[in-house]
């Protein structure tokens, strides 16, 4: 059975490559292993949700009613950092198309000449001078392209990042140029709310163990130990890792940079995105323009699907030249085997038949006939 091409419309984010999963069609972008995320979730709404439940009414009657206003503003602000941060491009670059990457390797071939048989061919790097400091570009072999600088290939996501801090399974998304500033934003958010529990939550403790005892304070709020054992764990990593980007932010560095020793190595080489101050680096990082996708996962595309003919002929004729249905069935002309008996032309409804001499019926008149009969009349007159 033949087949028959098909053009349909598809979303762009529906071919690109890669280890990303889509929503809201193509709006929504994050990793394919989002179960730590999840966790991420849990973690921050449950603590939350006890901190509200247990603490609050007590400390708005007792001490202040900001308090729980206050934790409100701070636990929505640390969910829309959250879910910015993880629902983003972070900065994805799109891959080579074949004719691109086809003349991508004719170029280094050209370049690099012939290589022996058996001798590793030379590395494929660009020099690029950016603020009188030469920057390699490396050629990624997966995405077909020359990276450009500060990017990297995530093996988790399988595509080049641009400015790729570092892929973070607890936002289930990449860290990159796109997305790094509301990453520490809700790092940042994230350590201020946790400090923020975890003081109320002694706060609590004490003034509840002055009138009743603390054992009995403890059975009076079991939340509160849960919450306490969260929180004192929690911090410590979450402080932390708040402390060591704003380290790295204050000198204008990547994590990828850092833990390659990019700008610190050997050869003692200086990082060229630096501004040599603090408050300009932390000003870029944090106050510069919000770059576009350049992906277009909302763009349309046409792909040709094949359709067997037997399926594609009904539905292209309905759609395209509908023709209006009809009860009555007319015979073929040549009947043949797979034709219905009824379906079949009879002989008696052959015109021939119905002019054929045998068929009764009164004769044709015609003048000699009618001048015998004028002459029996006489006659018989």
């Amino acid at each position: 059975m033949s087949a028959v091409m098909i053009t349909r419309k598809v979303r762009k984010w529906e071919k690109l490559p890669g280890k990303n999963t889509f929503c809201c069609d193509g709006r929504v972008m994050m990793a394919r292993q989002k179960g730590v995320f999840y966790l991420t979730l849990f973690l921050i709404v449950g603590t939350c949700s006890l901190f509200f439940a247990f603490e609050c009414p007590y400390l708005a009657v007792h001490l202040s009613p900001t308090i729980p206003v206050f934790a409100a503003l701070l636990f929505l602000f640390v969910m829309a950092m959250l879910l910015r941060t993880s629902f983003s491009d972070p900065g994805v670059l799109p891959r080579a198309l074949p004719e691109e990457a086809t003349f991508i390797e004719m170029e280094i071939e050209a370049a690099n000449g012939n290589v022996p048989a058996g001798q590793r061919p030379p590395p494929r790097i660009r020099n690029v001078q950016i603020n009188n400091q030469i920057v390699k570009l490396k050629y990624c072999y997966t995405c077909k392209i020359f990276r450009p600088p500060r990017a990297s290939h995530c093996s988790i996501c399988d595509n080049c990042v641009d400015r790729f801090d570092h892929h973070c399974p607890w936002v289930g998304n990449c860290v990159g140029k796109r997305n790094y500033r509301y990453f520490y934003l809700f790092t940042l958010s994230l350590s201020l709310l946790t400090i923020y529990i975890f003081t109320f939550d002694i706060v609590h403790v004490v003034m509840r163990s002055v009138d009743n005892g603390f054992l009995s304070t403890l059975k009076e709020t079991p939340g509160t130990v849960l919450e306490v054992l969260v929180c004192f764990f929690t911090l410590w990593s979450v402080v932390g890792l708040t402390g060591f980007h704003t380290y790295l932010i204050s000198l204008n560095q990547t994590t990828n940079e850092d833990i390659k020793g990019s700008w610190s190595g050997k050869n003692r080489v200086q990082n060229p995105y630096s501004h040599k101050n603090i408050l300009k680096n932390c000003c870029e990082v944090l106050c510069g323009p919000t770059y576009p996708s350049v992906l277009d996962r909302r763009g349309v595309m046409q792909e040709d699907s094949p359709v067997s003919a037997a399926s594609a002929a009904p539905s292209s004729s309905s759609s395209t030249n509908p023709v209006p249905q009809t009860t009555k069935t007319t015979a073929p002309l040549i009947p043949n085997e797979h034709t219905p008996d009824e379906a079949k032309p009879s002989i008696a409804a052959s015109p021939k038949e119905e002019h054929s001499p045998d068929t009764k019926g009164p004769p044709l008149a015609s003048p000699e006939t009618d001048v015998e009969t004028s002459i029996a009349k006489d006659k018989t007159h």
